[in-house]
Order: structure tokens, then C-alpha cells, then sequence
């Protein structure tokens, strides 16, 4: 069957381009009852769902199909999947600097107390 060319004519997850049952399978396990349910909900969060509810680390390659489904479900052609990859890969670059850069002072070091010489 020919996949949907745009997010209106999606009736079944299989409908969409990249999605096959085994991640429409995925989609059910994580309580996603419609294709249009996808539409604004962030692929990183549904990935990280999806790890927890399996209890495995799934491949990139399963969040740059969520990204794909995501962004096809909110109005974006119909494009394949590793066309997000680049995407996938700047943003948990982006989101890893960010946490490094909100830890890089040791709360604990911050509050010790000074010596007499002024050092920690």
C-alpha cells in the first residue's frame, strides 16, 4: 500500500512514510492511540519513552524516525528518515554542552569553606 503524502490522509500509523508495525507497535506501547497524536510532542521525549518502556537503548536511527513521524504529523513533506539525522545529531551535541556547561561548578565545591589563606 502506498504511503500517505501528507498528514490528513494518515488513517493508521503504517500510513505514514518511514513507519512500519514494528514502530507502529512502538507507538503503542508508549500509549499513542492516533498518528495525530504525534503532532506536537517532542521525538527526544518519545525516545527516551520508548528506552524506559523496553528496557534497552534503541538505535539513533528510531529517533530520527520519530523526528520524521513528528514533523510529517505537523505539516512537513514527506521526507525519509535520515534526512533528520543531522538534525538528531546537532541537537543532543547542543543539549550534552548545555547540560556540561549547567554542571561545570561542583555545588559542593562552591559552598566549602575558605581556609584562613583563602583557599578552598
Amino acid at each position: 500500500m502506498p504511503k500517505a503524502k501528507n498528514a490528513s490522509s494518515v488513517v493508521a500509523f503504517t500510513d505514514m512514510p518511514n513507519i512500519g508495525k514494528a514502530m507502529a507497535g512502538d507507538f503503542a506501547l508508549m500509549g499513542i492511540a492516533a498518528p495525530q497524536d504525534l503532532a506536537g510532542r517532542d521525538p527526544y521525549v518519545l525516545f527516551e519513552q520508548l528506552c524506559k518502556l523496553t528496557k534497552s537503548r534503541q538505535d539513533p536511527c528510531v529517533l530520527d524516525t520519530f523526528i520524521a513521524a513528528v514533523r510529517f504529523m505537523e505539516g512537513s513533506p514527506p521526507l525519509p528518515w535520515w534526512h533528520y539525522t543531522p538534525e538528531r545529531k546537532a541537537e543532543l551535541l547542543a543539549r550534552a554542552t548545555a547540560d556540561r556547561n549547567r554542571g561545570s561548578v561542583c555545588p559542593a565545591a562552591a559552598k566549602a569553606p575558605r581556609n584562613r589563606s583563602g583557599s578552598r
